[in-house]
């Protein structure tokens, strides 16, 4: 392990420290919005994939949700060989893997027309780019652990854990216009393109904290004294810690205030799924508008779900500034943000256009205030030294199974019913059980020591 430097951590030198982690923060932004806009430009396209090739809507749902399959999947792995490998590596090389699968995805209808061959080469893709994504965010809060302090860390986790709406705004739109004048293709030529050039982007930018040559002593200082694990993705303490051991592995398995996180976030990501999958559809389907339209419709939730990530994540770290503790600085928005987001239920009782996507605003940016302040937040709070990027890959493991679950319970829901209302109640009940989870069974939260 690297040898620490003396800490002279105190006001003054705070002042004049530079502030280089708020670059590495806009890259793990930048590149987590570039892998929530690969994840949702399947919804943008997807009537017209459906359109071409014939999908009905349990097709339609099992495409959807191929990517979380996989996503599933590759998480323990890839958290593991993220611990070993190192961040900016693994995340240069993912990138650009997941960017070409992306752009294969455009292929498809130039490869065949058969209904058979084609849903199986959608299924293979975006399974495919879910099995390279799966280290991504768990690489987010590995940087986030290495690069701020315990009092910023609700903020820096709140900008990548929102990248989801932040990707939606600027992309739907975008992926609408060049699906209404280019084709269901174009989009994925597009995003695959700039997913390369981001991880060209990444290389430059992605240091370990003592190797960057642009940080300043006096902020190094305010890392360390702030609990920042600067050295974790070192080669001499990767190569020199331990294999992960059963009994690491078991004490995440069965710690009761990691598996309501755990819950919290698969709640989390079953609202996100539904907005980043059948959302689009829905206002094209159910609503009557077009391609161009259902994209724009999305922005304002979407804007409205950033804004409350960020405000979610600012509210809690200031929470623990002025004296509360980190339990209920993180509880606290994620509760009354999941409670704000069981609005979305009221979309089944009106026939406006309108107040549907003002309701859907208000939910998400309820639902981006509890994702800000009580999941990634509380992963980096919580995740044992000796194992951060499994700790994360387990937390977002068991969580994106929401991203499975959604999109094929909505897909059957609307097959069987012939409309949406039941598959909002769906959605909206993940709100109360996150609510009741992080408020009665989860205690105190607490980083996990392995004895």
């Amino acid at each position: 392990m690297s040898t620490q430097r003396p800490v002279s951590y105190d006001a003054t030198e705070v002042t004049s420290a530079t502030r280089t982690r708020f670059t590495i923060l806009a890259a793990i932004l930048l590149l987590a919005t570039v892998a929530y806009a690969d994840r949702a430009i399947l919804s943008i396209a997807g009537p017209g994939i459906a359109k071409e090739f014939g999908l009905n809507p349990i097709q339609l749902g099992y495409v959807l949700s191929a990517f979380s399959w996989a996503y599933v999947i590759g998480q323990i792995p890839g958290g593991l060989l993220l611990d070993r490998v190192g961040t900016k590596v693994m995340y240069a090389a993912t990138l650009i893997l997941w960017s070409l699968a992306t752009i294969l995805v455009g292929f498809v209808g130039k490869v065949t027309t058969d209904l058979s061959m084609a849903l199986g080469l959608l299924f293979a893709l975006r399974f495919a780019l879910g099995l390279i994504e799966a280290p991504s965010f768990p690489a987010n809060s590995r940087v986030t652990v290495m690069w701020f302090p315990k009092e910023e860390r609700g903020f820096a986790t709140s900008l990548f854990a929102s990248a989801s709406y932040f990707a939606v705004a600027i992309f739907s739109p975008f992926a609408g216009w060049l699906t209404g004048k280019f084709g269901w293709p174009a989009p994925f030529f597009a995003l695959g393109l700039i997913g390369i050039a981001c991880a060209g982007i990444w290389a430059r930018v992605m240091h370990e904290p003592r190797k960057h040559p642009r940080i300043s002593p006096a902020e190094l200082d305010r890392l360390v004294a702030g609990g920042a694990m600067i050295d974790i993705d070192s080669k001499l303490e990767r190569l020199s810690r331990p294999a992960v051991s059963a009994k690491v592995l078991r004490m995440l398995l069965t710690n009761r205030m990691l598996w309501c996180s755990y819950i919290g976030q698969y709640c989390v990501i079953a609202l996100s799924y539904f907005f980043i999958t059948w959302f689009p559809i829905y206002l094209v389907q159910a609503r009557g508008m077009n391609v161009m339209q259902a994209g724009l419709a999305t922005m304002l939730p979407a804007i409205a779900g950033f804004v409350g990530g960020i405000a979610g994540g600012a509210i809690s770290d200031s929470l623990i500034r002025h004296g509360w503790s980190v339990s209920w600085a993180r509880k606290t928005p994620y509760i009354v943000g999941m409670a704000v987001g069981c609005c979305i239920v009221f979309s089944a009782f009106t026939e406006s256009n309108t107040v549907i996507v003002l309701l859907m605003t208000l939910a998400f940016f309820g639902k981006g205030a509890a994702a800000g302040a009580g999941t990634w937040a509380i992963a980096c709070d919580t995740a044992p030294r000796e194992a951060v990027g499994l700790a994360g890959a387990i937390f977002n493991c068991i969580g994106n199974i929401g991203g499975i679950v959604t999109p094929i319970v909505f897909g059957y829901i609307v097959q069987a019913t012939g409309g949406y209302t039941a598959g909002l109640y769906f959605v909206a009940a993940h709100c109360v059980v996150a609510a009741l989870v992080y408020l009665v069974f989860m205690g105190r939260i607490e980083r996990v020591k392995v004895n």
